[in-house]
């Protein structure tokens, strides 16, 4: 079994586990609000912004200084003592680090092509920053580490595939340990791309909503230490698939969806019956929910507490199955009660399967979450985390 040694986040809910906590149980997402100048036509847009200070980059590692890479040394603060720790125990070379992204540094790359077309390019812009690639080769560079060290990018399933990920390379005895996240950023084309195939809200996400009309983009961070060593929560079983049914819409009965799931119950040893809370993947498109609606009427019936908590920190692209995964590792360690569905802006759709949405708060009462990711191109990914003791 893998467990999950320790946790760090930060997003639109706040900037550490405290703040997360707190602002989870309250419904309440302080960066969550308009913003302006994102948008084509300076038109004005609800999204999830981390706000404050992050941490500098210093000159030394100039090639990777990116918002999206302070974002992730914000969250590998919180858990440096454990990391620390990992590395002085078993050596630079058994450290792993997998990253989930989509944007990279992405925003320095517009700033500086808008600078540029006015004679002004910036000065401090490298082209890695923008690499995929750079997320994990920035945190192998800051901690000194000899091991395994690699991004993926599968739109919004890329941080659910690097926790998958390095649970196989500790599995296989590759490495002993694996730091495995993902971050995001703010940035004008995914803004602009999304509000371009009309699956852009600009006012605040309503997932599972009556009047849902897309989704709300988010920015954040998180990371998981992964270990053989027995912890309070485990990351109990996984499940991935590629239906490759569009490359943007969800396959109309949510087939792919459905093996990522089972996969991951059955990886886990568990039934449906053994699951105590669903965090959906619930963007707030009017296709995406109906299908997951579906799909979880199908596997659970409505027995199940589920919720989407994506109107509190935003979608945060490739960042979405990491800080969804963090929040349900934060509900199981701290014993939080279950976010509920906010209907206030909202009426509940009454034409969509029912499925257990809830929406006032409650005990979590089987200590096991399944966490939903379902990505463009009809990349699936599912993990199932759970209470040891």
């Amino acid at each position: 079994m893998i467990y999950i040694a320790a946790a760090g986040m930060i997003n639109a809910l706040g900037r550490t586990p405290d703040e997360i906590a707190a602002n989870l149980g309250a419904g309440v997402a302080p960066g969550m609000r308009l913003r302006e100048g994102w948008l084509q036509g300076e038109v004005p847009a609800v999204l999830g912004g981390v706000d404050g200070e992050l941490p500098p980059i210093p000159d030394e590692v100039a090639e990777h200084r990116s918002r999206n890479n302070q974002l992730l040394l914000a969250a590998l603060e919180q858990i440096q003592p454990q990391v620390d720790e990992a590395i002085a125990r078993f050596g630079r070379d058994r450290v792993a680090v997998i990253m989930g992204t989509s944007t990279s540094g992405l925003d320095e790359g517009d700033i500086h092509a808008r600078l540029a077309l006015n004679g002004k390019p910036s000065p401090d812009w490298r082209y890695a920053q923008q690499e995929l690639g750079d997320p994990s080769r920035f945190l192998r560079n800051w901690l000194k580490l000899e091991g395994p060290a690699y991004t993926l990018s599968t739109a919004c399933s890329s941080s659910a595939r690097a926790m998958i990920s390095g649970r196989r390379l500790i599995e296989a005895g590759l490495v002993d340990v694996a730091i495995v996240g993902g971050a995001d950023t703010l940035s004008r084309m995914p803004v602009n791309g999304f509000n371009s195939l009309e699956s852009l809200s600009t006012t605040l996400c309503q997932p599972f909503g009556r009047d849902r009309d897309g989704i709300t983009i988010g920015e954040g961070a998180a990371l998981m230490l992964l270990t053989r060593e027995p912890q309070a929560v485990a990351l109990l079983g996984v499940g991935e698939s590629s239906d490759a049914h569009h490359i943007s819409a969800p396959h109309p009965q949510g087939e792919g969806a459905v093996r990522a799931i089972q996969q991951a119950l059955h990886d886990a040893g568990l039934t449906p019956q053994d699951v105590g809370y669903i965090n959906l993947h619930g963007t707030a498109t009017p296709l995406n929910d109906r299908v997951e609606s579906q799909v979880i009427h199908a596997l659970f019936g409505d027995r199940v507490p589920c919720s989407s908590t994506k109107h509190l920190t935003g979608h945060t692209l490739g960042a979405a199955g990491i800080t969804e995964a963090a929040l349900s590792w934060l509900i199981l360690a701290r014993n939080l009660p279950l976010p509920p569905q906010d209907f206030s802006h909202s009426l509940a759709d009454p034409t969509l399967p029912a499925c257990g949405i809830i929406t006032a708060p409650q005990p979590l009462l089987r200590p096991v979450i399944l966490s939903n990711s379902f990505a463009f191109g009809g990349n699936n990914a599912s993990l199932v985390l759970g209470r040891t003791a």
